[in-house]
């Protein structure tokens, strides 16, 4: 039996949100950590605010990284495993970013060579304080950070697709000199599979790291098109984890559900349960998949102004700690996958292997037929509403028999064969 699918929750703090940190309370800590737990969650991701711990571009904050190995310390005497994001970044639509890197000190992120050594050093630094915590998983670079390298960010930090991978490697290089063999990674927004001009390529998301990270919002026009109950709004997470298949070198390497939401009004309060249900059920269908990370643990408090009214209303449970239908229906989800095995000691059945290969453009300048509205998926979720259980290939591999055979793909089809095919019909 392989290991179950992990099932956790990206902790949002219900008093003072992420701004905690600035006047951090360990017991508001615990009693949030207490009904994280009371879901049956394993593991949680949490975010430092980079400015906050690193001011200064030679000042990482010896206090701020005690009071992350507190939060870190804490999660352990409640079962929770801990995934530690770095680079803080951009969250809920504000940014967070040092003063050493902005206006008068205006430094590119992923060039300057003194940005840089600062971003290298505090990752190192973080890693190092949790390497010896049993339940550390590891860093995530950071939250959605190829969202400063192109539009529509108002203010971008320009690289080049090369420039990124050097980046990447050497931020990674530093999370495991701090904390070796954990589990570090990078992640970001779906732009990286969807938008042509991204520096931050789908190679990069599927090559780099010790697992691959996708982020699921159906507000990328999804929902719009669509509609919350819709077979693509359904099964947009399963359908990155399966679209960043294509690009991966290793044919079993595991992919992380990292963010998923119900965000309203797209999904209106009274559907958020099922949707939630239908999405998680989408996603345990996809062979390799790591971990389900519900984006969020607790509501953005109304007392907190300027977030964009959807942020007020993401969490499993309300600011006051009582738990959401949403958040019954998630507990629910990984309490019946872990009991699928015949038992409840982290064991469940893994779904048969996806043979049906969709050929995807292997361009990264053509990725946006992998969007909302593009034909490649179209054709996914045509082939997912006619039952099947499609994956992807790259059109640069799909006549490569050793690759087929390692994927246990047994049909490769293109998006215009799949378009021309009424549904029910057999393909040409």
């Amino acid at each position: 039996m392989p290991a179950a699918v992990r099932f956790g929750v990206n902790y949002t703090p219900s008093e003072g949100w992420f701004h905690h940190w600035l006047d951090f309370d360990l017991d508001a800590v615990r009693a949030d950590l207490d009904s994280i737990a009371g879901l049956g969650m394993d593991h949680i991701r949490v975010f430092p605010l980079w400015p906050h711990f690193q001011p200064n571009r030679t000042l990482i904050r010896p206090r701020a990284v005690e009071d992350l190995v507190r939060l870190v310390d804490a999660a352990a005497e409640r079962g929770l495993d801990v995934n530690v994001d770095g680079l803080q970044g951009h969250l809920s639509s504000f940014d967070f970013l040092p003063a050493w890197t902005r206006t008068w000190h205006r430094r590119n992120l992923f060039t300057d060579p003194d940005v840089l050594d600062g971003q290298a050093a505090y990752l190192r630094t973080l890693a190092a304080a949790l390497a010896d915590r049993p339940n550390f998983l590891g860093l995530t670079l950071g939250n959605e950070v190829n969202q400063f390298s192109a539009a529509p960010h108002p203010d971008p930090d320009r690289a080049t697709s090369a420039q990124i991978d050097a980046w990447l490697a050497r931020m990674l290089t530093a999370c495991e000199k701090g904390a070796p063999g954990k589990l570090h990674l990078h992640a970001e927004y779906d732009a990286t599979w969807y938008q042509d001009d991204m520096p931050f390529t789908p190679a990069q998301a599927a090559r780099h790291g010790a697992l691959t990270a996708v982020h699921s919002w159906v507000f990328n026009g999804t929902a719009q098109r669509h509609g919350h109950a819709s077979v693509p709004a359904r099964h947009h997470a399963a359908y990155l984890v399966e679209l960043s298949k294509a690009w991966a070198g290793d044919p079993h390497r595991p992919v992380w559900l990292q963010e998923v939401g119900a965000p309203a009004p797209l999904v209106p309060g009274e559907h958020a349960a099922a949707f939630a249900e239908a999405t998680v059920a989408a996603a345990l269908d996809c062979p390799g998949l790591w971990g389900v990370t519900w984006w969020c643990s607790h509501d953005v408090s109304r007392h907190l102004a300027d977030f964009p009214e959807l942020e007020y209303t993401l969490g499993l449970l309300t600011s006051d700690r009582r738990p959401k239908d949403i958040a019954r229906a998630l507990s629910r989800a990984a309490r019946d996958h872990r009991d699928s095995g015949g038992g409840t000691h982290a064991r469940a059945r893994t779904p048969a292997p996806r043979t049906t290969a969709l050929v995807v453009p292997a361009d990264p300048a053509a990725r946006s037929r992998c969007a909302p509205g593009g034909d490649v998926f179209d054709a996914f979720f045509a082939l997912t509403a006619d039952g099947a259980r499609p994956t992807t290939v790259l059109d640069t591999r799909a006549a490569d028999p050793d690759h087929l055979a390692a994927r246990s793909l047994t049909e490769v089809v293109t998006p215009d064969q799949v378009l021309r095919t009424p549904p029910g019909g057999t393909r040409p």
